[in-house]
């Protein structure tokens, strides 16, 4: 019994400790490795989030107004220059660890640029001067010189414009105008000369030192009929001084920018909490404008579901390796439980079982488990910490033993049969287990989703419980029907049946069943979450583009409708109508209604149902959309909830259209009843809680106030996105030459969107990376391991099937009976522990889906768990790769041990 006997067991059982070594090695690079990928795709997604965000969203500005300096001020442009050092400073650590670029700048206001070779075609110029860090290393001369330390010839202004600037308005280097200042009637007050004296080029367009407004690098459009274009130039120091002392208004301003790849994931909080910290510290005199916040936070949300469901799966796979090695374990000590009975009868102790099992543990497991925590470092990235190798590897190494002892004290008798009445302790143990899932599982609904970047045990822990469950009531169950099954076979012709059937009810693979079914539930469940997600994603770029192709703007000509129908590739278009802020009355007079602002969406709803079903987008018209009128009598709406509450406080609206509501749309003032209370509607934004929706009026051709769409929707196949904008703009234009008000403000430039890059958008950055990792692991895992379990099933009762396929053969039973006898025998084992795995991993996320956080993934929408046909059809085929994985282990098994050695080995050996 001494343990210096340890290798040369290890040896005799190879197969037994390799597979032990095999699995704790698979557990320890688990264990190493998924949170070094995690922490690398997290750090990746977090990267890509922030490089994606707009630039009012990356950066940190802080800014004065704009004063008019006393004219004894001097170097006022470099003494402020200092405080771009002094402000960063200031701030927290965590928001100065991120800071990648920043950049001071000083600059006058607008004021009025003339000149002799400023023709009059080239419209009113208002030009800014500024003077900025950094400017001359991020641009190259393509004319001219840098503005210089002082004023140049005839004391005028020295500066440089952008090639973009100078080419359109027909200017060069050597030029000479006019910078004035106005009155109200547009007459020059105050002017200071000015001198072209350079023209750059910038040497990366899209750097952040060109993102400061108004740009440098091209005149801003006017805003108006009248209005002038804008732009700024570069000057130097002394000039900014000169123009300062002048009397010209001026401000600072002093920007940062947070470095993409500075910001890591375990930043997020500090940074969050920092950025809010910001605002209580900034200095007197600055205003602070910053959305950084809002980025990481919305980061920091999805982020925080993708670790709770990554920690959801890690546990399937980790809680199924556990049980496979203990199912390793307990094969390999029944194989020896004779030789530990005879350890025992010869005055073995307890000490001495585990002591012999945990030397030959020691030789194998703890180097296997250093193997895979070796192999896990090498995958870049971090996060992993050795304890819970080390925790792992003493509980690996540990099972063995246990293992061992229990199965020297093992009695004889029959072990395959399930008897009526359960042991106590038995019984016990499937009610706490029971329990546990239930409280666990209103505990997690009850609790919610933590967002503190931990991980919640509770939450982890419970899919596991209720998976264990589950087979127990799954073991408790399959015998019934069998053993009614086999009653009715036994009055059938044959034996093959009703022999199957007999043994498959009395099987008692307790283990390997729960072990199948925790594996098979942890990849259904992947599956469930992943189909849900994206058909959330779905259904969130079709609610934002229920069509193929959204245009927004400003007023439409009537006729943009058919100028879109006619684009290459359109087959359905439908104008909308937007109007924002609307604020309803309580009659046709115009008496204000106890109401707020709401948003009104007018829709042609027999042309949005032909756009939508072209577009195989799922929108339901309701029929209110679909009816016809002249707004003469009420028009039926669908109102949001928030908002008929408030008609029905005010007395409005009512649905028979005895009082109704009365709402002006571009002059036009209809009466409305509510028809019909939803709580959403595919064209309003999901932050857009008061909204109504209208069904387009036919008011009369020679209406005073004719109806412009502010927005169309299109459907069709390779539509051109740049052919849209160009059509948009010539309707917006044609509006405001033939519209009702012609000039005015100029309209906002047209956006397209197009559901499939709102859909991209959706599932192409962020934490998606993460998800996929996950999924793919937990379906891929889940599925390989449940084989695995499959296969301990089979051999534990393999020696019992070889001893009874061994007597039958001897009384006349043929291979093609035996092959029948073993499906029988094996099917229902198969099948229900399969089929219970997958309903696990189906309702699941049922019971899950409200405190994990998947809108976090979909920009909002709700995500719907449903078992998919696809899926079904998965888990079919698992069930049948399954059942022909387990008929393919027995048959090796059954050529491995010969006939009359079978009936040599006793009943239990």
């Amino acid at each position: 019994m001494s343990p210096s006997g340890a290798p040369r067991r290890v040896r005799a059982y190879g197969g037994h400790f390799l597979l032990l070594a095999v699995l704790t090695l698979v557990t320890a690079l688990l264990i190493t490795a998924l949170p070094r990928v995690v922490d690398r795709l997290t750090g990746q997604g977090l990267r890509e989030h922030m490089a994606a965000q707009p630039v009012a969203r990356r950066d940190l500005t802080y800014s004065t107004e704009q004063v008019v300096l006393p004219r004894i001020a001097s170097r006022t442009a470099a003494a402020r220059a200092d405080e771009l050092a002094t402000v960063e400073a200031r701030m927290p650590p965590a928001v100065r660890q991120v800071i990648g670029e920043r950049w001071y700048a000083a600059q006058t206001g607008f004021s009025r640029l003339t000149g002799p070779t400023l023709s009059a075609d080239k419209g009113l110029i208002d030009l800014s001067l500024r003077t900025m860090t950094g400017l001359p290393e991020a641009a190259t001369l393509v004319d001219g010189r840098w503005p210089a330390d002082g004023r140049g010839a005839g004391g005028a202004i020295e500066l440089a414009l952008a090639d973009t600037v100078v080419g359109p308005l027909g200017i060069r280097a050597g030029s000479a105008f006019a910078l004035s200042i106005l009155d109200e009637k547009g007459k020059p007050v105050q002017s200071i000369r000015v001198a072209l004296v350079g023209v750059f080029r910038p040497t990366d367009p899209h750097g952040g030192i060109w993102d400061g407004l108004p740009s440098m690098l091209r005149l801003a459009a006017p805003t108006g009929d009248g209005q002038p274009f804008l732009s700024a130039g570069y000057t130097s120091e002394a000039g900014f001084d000169a123009a300062a002392a002048a009397g010209w208004a001026v401000s600072y301003s002093w920007r940062y920018r947070v470095g993409a790849d500075r910001v890591t994931a375990g930043q997020l909080t500090a940074l969050i909490d920092g950025l809010a910290e910001l605002e209580r510290t900034r200095p007197a005199g600055l205003t602070l404008t910053q959305g950084v916040d809002i980025a990481l936070r919305r980061f920091a949300e999805s982020l925080a579901a993708a670790r709770t469901l990554l920690a959801v799966i890690a546990a399937g796979l980790l809680a199924t390796l556990a049980g496979l090695i203990l199912l390793a374990a307990r094969l390999a000590a029944r194989r020896r439980q004779t030789e530990y009975a005879l350890l025992r009868a010869r005055g073995g102790a307890t000490t001495a079982v585990l002591g012999r099992g945990l030397a030959e543990s020691l030789l194998v497991l703890p180097l296997a488990a250093g193997v895979g925590w070796l192999l896990g470092g090498l995958v870049p990235g971090g996060g992993a910490e050795l304890r819970w190798v080390l925790l792992a590897t003493l509980l690996a190494t540990l099972v063995p033993p246990l293992s061992a002892l229990t199965a020297g004290r093992g009695g004889g008798g029959r072990t395959d049969l399930v008897g009526a009445r359960s042991p106590a302790v038995r019984l016990t143990v499937e009610v706490t287990v029971l329990a546990v899932a239930a409280l666990g599982a209103f505990l997690v609904r009850r609790r919610g989703l933590t967002l503190d970047g931990t991980v919640d045990p509770l939450l982890v822990s419970v899919p596991v419980l209720l998976a264990v469950a589950a087979a127990l009531i799954a073991l408790r169950a399959y015998p019934w029907p069998l053993r009614l099954l086999s009653r009715v076979a036994a009055r059938a012709r044959g034996s093959v049946a009703f022999l199957g059937a007999a043994r498959a009810g009395r099987a008692a693979a307790t283990g390997p069943l729960v072990v199948v079914v925790l594996s098979v539930a942890t990849a259904a469940f992947c599956g469930v979450v992943a189909t849900g997600i994206e058909n959330g994603r779905d259904r969130a770029a079709a609610a934002a583009v229920p069509g193929d192709v959204r245009v927004d703007g400003d007023r439409f000509a009537p006729d943009t409708t058919d100028a879109f129908a006619a684009l290459p590739g359109v087959r359905a278009v439908t104008p909308l109508l937007v109007e924002a802020g609307q604020r309803p009355y309580a009659d046709q007079a115009g008496r204000f209604a106890e109401v707020g602002d709401i948003r009104v969406l007018l829709v042609d709803g027999a042309r949005f149902a032909e756009v939508a079903d072209r577009a195989g987008v799922p929108v339901t018209v309701p029929d209110p959309l679909r009816a016809t009128g002249d707004g003469t009598a009420p028009l039926p709406a669908l109102v949001s909830p928030a908002l008929a509450d408030e008609f029905t406080a005010a007395g409005l609206a009512d649905p028979a259209g005895r009082r109704p509501a009365w709402l002006d749309v571009q002059g036009n003032r209809f009466p409305v009843r509510t028809a019909a209370t939803v709580d959403e509607f595919a064209l309003v934004d999901r932050g857009v809680t008061r909204f109504v929706v209208l069904p387009w009026p036919a008011l009369p051709a020679d209406a005073l106030h004719p109806l412009a769409p502010t927005a169309f929707l299109l459907a069709g196949d390779r539509v051109d996105p740049a052919a849209v904008a160009r059509v948009a703009v010539e309707g917006q234009e044609r509006y405001q030459r033939t519209g009702v008000v012609v000039g005015g403000e100029r309209p906002t430039q047209p956006t397209v969107t197009t559901r499939s890059a709102v859909r991209a958008e959706l599932g192409g950055s962020g934490v998606n990376g993460l998800l996929v990792f996950g999924f793919t692991m937990g379906a891929a895992g889940g599925a390989a391991l449940g084989l695995l379990a499959l296969a301990f099933a089979v051999l534990a009762g393999a020696r019992g099937r070889g001893q009874v396929l061994s007597r039958l053969r001897t009384m006349g039973l043929s291979r093609r009976q035996w092959r029948g006898l073993l499906l029988v025998e094996l099917t229902p084992l198969v099948l229900v522990s399969v089929l219970t795995g997958a309903v696990v991993g189906a309702l699941l996320p049922v019971l899950l889906t409200p405190v994990l956080g998947l809108p976090a993934f979909t920009g909002g929408v709700a995500v719907r768990a449903r078992f998919e046909p696809g899926l079904v059809a998965g888990v079919l085929g698992l069930a049948v790769l399954a059942l022909g994985f387990a008929v393919a282990v027995e048959a090796l098994n059954n050529r491995r041990m010969r006939l009359g050695e079978v009936l040599r080995l006793g009943e239990e050996s």
